[in-house]
């Protein structure tokens, strides 16, 4: 019997077959597709519907298999090699399941270090995408300066989910009312702790 998700993948074949629109699809012209789609899967989970999930996770599930299948067509890539390098990624990084290791007792520590040795990286600040949104960035950005050990002063006061998001949108209004962009601030404010971060991690600050 054909699995589900083998269907999927015979269905999508077919479509860039014989489709006309799904034929001259790009990676690029499925960008906002894909962001559309995960943004509608956060809405799925806030709202608590099953019937919604199913269906949303679903769309973007097609994305996945979408642009997989276009990689195939020009020979670069498939779904498998896809597939494969996220569980070898996840067993790799996972060595207290999959191999002898203790626990780790941050796990998210443990994570990011793995991460890091196996990229190479040098910095807190690479590889963090630059199409997030501002606070998904500052996010980010200061989760892996905690991460990284980087010596940069952080707030870090107790608080609350609702006290966040009435202080964030009480900004946003301060911000209107003075002809302020907010979105322009706080991503000017990204930059310069961003260029803090640098100067800690190259030993000029």
């Amino acid at each position: 019997m054909t699995s589900e998700l083998e269907r999927l993948r015979q269905v999508m074949a077919e479509l860039r077959v014989k489709c006309p629109w799904d034929a001259e699809q790009t990676h690029r012209s499925l960008l906002n597709h894909l962001i559309e789609e995960a943004c509608e899967v956060v809405d799925a989970v806030e709202a608590g519907s099953d019937t919604e999930l199913v269906e949303e996770l679903g769309d973007l599930l097609l994305q996945v298999y979408f642009h997989a299948r276009i990689a195939e067509d020009e020979g670069r890539f498939t779904l498998d090699d896809v597939a494969r390098g996220i569980s070898d990624k996840l067993v790799r990084r996972h060595p207290h399941v999959f191999g002898d290791e203790d626990v780790p007792q941050d796990m998210w520590q443990n994570w990011e270090e793995r991460k890091r040795a196996e990229k190479g990286r040098t910095s807190a600040l690479e590889g963090i995408a630059e199409s997030l949104s501002v606070i998904g960035r500052a996010h980010k950005v200061v989760s892996r300066t905690r991460s990284h050990a980087v010596a940069v002063d952080l707030p870090a006061e107790p608080v609350d989910e609702a006290t966040v998001g009435r202080e964030i949108l009480s900004l946003v209004a301060r911000a209107q009312a003075n002809g302020i962009d907010a979105d322009a601030a706080a991503r000017q404010a990204l930059r310069a702790l961003e260029e803090q971060i640098r100067a800690a991690e190259s030993g000029t600050d």
